[in-house]
C-alpha cells in the first residue's frame, strides 16, 4: 500500500467518493441522532448536490487524500458571516465538519494533515473563531491543534 499524506482541493469526480465518506460518519457515530432507522437513502442524493454546490463557493474549502482506490480522507470547512462583536473584530465563523478517514487508512495522520489544511485556510480568510463538533475519537487530535471548550453549551432543536 502507498503511504502518502498528499492533501488536495476536492473536485466534482470527488463527489461520489466523498458521500461513501460521510455515510462512514455517520454509521461511526450511530445513536438515533445521526443516524435514525427512519432515513430514507434520499439524503445522499441531497449531499451530492449540495457538495457540487459547495465545491464553487468561495467560503467553503473541501480537502481530500487519495486512497489507492478512492479516497483515503476528507474534511469540509465553511466560513459563515456571522455578527461582529469585541469578542468576534469581522463576525467570520468557521465550521469544520466531517472530517472522516476510511478505515483501511486511519492511524496514518490524514486527518491531522486535512486539519492543517482546514487551518490555513481559515488563516488566510480571516475567520476570527473556528468550531467544530468532535467525536470521541477525533476530540484528542483537535485539543492537540489548539481547539478548546466553547464557553457556551452546545444545544440544538429539531422542528
Amino acid at each position: 500500500m502507498t503511504h502518502h499524506t498528499d492533501v488536495r482541493q476536492a473536485s466534482e469526480d470527488d463527489v461520489a467518493e466523498l458521500v461513501r465518506l460521510r455515510a462512514l460518519l455517520f454509521e461511526d457515530l450511530g445513536g438515533d441522532f445521526f443516524n435514525p432507522s427512519s432515513a430514507e437513502n434520499g439524503w445522499r442524493d441531497a449531499l451530492a448536490t449540495v457538495l457540487k454546490q459547495k465545491l464553487m463557493e468561495e467560503d467553503a474549502r473541501i480537502l481530500v487524500v487519495d486512497g489507492d482506490d478512492g479516497l483515503a480522507a476528507c474534511g469540509i470547512g465553511t466560513i459563515e458571516q456571522w455578527f461582529p462583536g469585541p469578542h468576534s473584530r469581522n463576525g467570520r465563523i468557521g465550521h469544520v465538519i466531517g472530517v472522516v478517514t476510511d478505515p483501511a487508512y486511519r492511524r496514518r495522520g490524514l486527518s491531522r494533515a486535512i486539519m492543517r489544511g482546514l487551518l490555513d485556510w481559515f488563516r488566510e480568510r480571516q475567520a476570527v473563531r473556528v468550531d467544530l463538533y468532535a467525536s470521541r475519537e477525533g476530540e484528542p487530535l483537535y485539543r492537540e491543534l489548539g481547539f478548546i471548550d466553547h464557553p457556551d453549551p452546545a444545544l440544538c432543536w429539531r422542528p
